[in-house]
Formats: structure tokens, sequence, C-alpha cells
């Protein structure tokens, strides 16, 4: 019996919505980071991007557990002596809090070409709306971790 792998005009995707409301981030990362991928999926083809299109809705409402707020920070570097940004994690919550869901899933996801693709299909928005009304999204609940 030979192994199937899928081929690109076979590839079905869909919209999935996540509410991120009272989800700690990292447990929200790894799943969208899946969601992206399409391990979800029971014909998970490691080199194609199988992943479903997610948008994230209440970005500014994801919890952050333990001592994050204080000490979590932000860094880049300018390439020039003294030129080390730091930004903690509260001062970003209040003006990306996109940025940070975004940030938490591109480093779950692999450090490829194809990673970067797929993170092209992630949306986050800071509120309950969303633009993507047309593209008919489904409700996405997450699995409950014990």
């Amino acid at each position: 019996m030979k192994t199937y792998s899928m081929k690109k005009a076979e590839i079905a995707k869909e919209w999935l919505v996540v509410d991120a409301a009272g989800i700690p981030l990292g447990r929200l990362a790894t799943q969208i980071a899946i969601l992206l991928r399409g391990k979800h999926k029971p014909t998970f083809t490691a080199h194609l991007d199988m992943g479903d299109s997610v948008i994230v809705i209440n970005a500014d409402k994801v919890k952050l557990t333990g001592l994050k707020l204080d000490q979590k920070t932000y860094a880049r570097f300018s390439g020039y002596i003294g030129g080390l940004k730091e930004i903690p994690i509260r001062k970003m919550m209040e003006k990306h809090p996109e940025f940070v869901v975004t940030n938490a899933v591109r480093g779950m996801l692999p450090k490829n070409k194809l990673a970067r693709q797929q993170l092209k299909s992630l949306r986050v928005y800071y509120g309950a709306e969303h633009p993507h009304v047309a593209q008919q999204p489904r409700a996405y609940e997450l699995p409950k971790v014990s």
C-alpha cells in the first residue's frame, strides 16, 4: 500500500473565526499554528500549504499568565551603538495587540518559506468585528486543554 500525498489542486481551504477572549496567548498561538499549517486535517502534507485561513477576533482580550505583563519585552536593534529598543508587552498590548498575537503564532511556525506563506492566511483584529463576512467564515471552538 502506498502513502497518499495530496496534490496542490486537491486542497480545499476554508475560513475559520477564532475568538481570543480569555484564552492564554501560548495556547491560542499553538492552536492557530496547527490550523494554519493544516495539521488538523487527515490529508496533511508537509510540503504543501494545506492550512485554512484564520481570523482572530478580540486580540485585545487575550490572557497573559504569570508575570508576563511585567517581565516580557519585545526587542529590536537598529544596528547602531545604543540602538537596542525594548518595549514591554503591557505597552504593546495597549497599542498593537494584533502584533502580540501574530508574533506568538509566527514563533510557533517553522522557520521556512512555506511558513511565511502560511502566515499570510492569518488575520488578527482588535475587537469583535472583522471585514471578512463575504468569505462566510465558520466559528471554530478551540479544544479545551486542562
